[in-house]
């Protein structure tokens, strides 16, 4: 039977075996539904420290825009990027340490987890359709020891999504200037073919 004493030799001595599953939770099952609820999905710490590194580093941006599928926690028109900064057992990153699937409820969980990555797809999917790039970034690799690391890799994707938004831009801006061009020239030409038959 599991127990809760930290020197077990000495526990099971003297006899004290205190069983989990018999220990009394401390709050009721409605106390306990509320603290769970409270846990806020916005402007948790590791959004916090990739925002203020974003800052320092001369980016501005928007914060949990509505208008965007998901709502992202980073928005950045001028690069026309979003940047989700997901929990790791929120949803569910692969070979972490920080996702440990629960012991008790355990289909719950696993469903739970399923549920938001399957959701996650979908907001890609449709920030894609709009011409979002999604960046993704796990709140371990938020922790101190890599900070640095994925800030770097961060700015150098927002870099790279800018350059190839504005290269887009750019060819959208050219094919509207032929099309009105080919369209200006295709008038002249009726103007003109107009006028000759008018002078037979």
């Amino acid at each position: 039977m599991p127990t809760i004493c930290q020197n077990e030799r000495f526990c099971a001595l003297v006899g004290i075996v205190v069983s989990l599953r018999n220990m009394p939770d401390n709050h009721t099952p409605a106390q306990r539904h509320s603290n769970m609820a409270a846990i806020h999905s916005a402007s948790t710490t590791p959004e916090r420290k990739l925002r203020h590194a974003l800052w320092r580093q001369g980016f501005r941006y928007r914060v949990n825009d509505k208008r965007l599928p998901g709502r992202p926690d980073i928005v950045l028109p001028k690069y026309r990027t979003v940047i989700f900064v997901h929990g790791c057992f929120w949803h569910g990153h692969k070979d972490c340490k920080y996702y440990t699937i629960p012991k008790t409820n355990t289909e719950f969980w696993v469903a739970k987890v399923a549920r938001n990555q399957e959701r996650d797809q979908e907001v890609w999917r449709k920030l894609e359709a709009k011409g979002w790039n999604t960046i993704i970034v796990w709140e371990c690799q938020l922790k101190k020891a890599k900070l640095d690391e994925t800030v770097d890799r961060v700015v150098e994707e927002i870099i790279k999504n800018g350059e190839a938004y504005r290269a887009a831009q750019e060819e959208r801006r050219k094919a509207r200037e032929e099309y009105r061009r080919e369209r200006k020239e295709r008038k002249e030409r009726e103007q003109s073919l107009l006028e000759e038959v008018k002078s037979l």
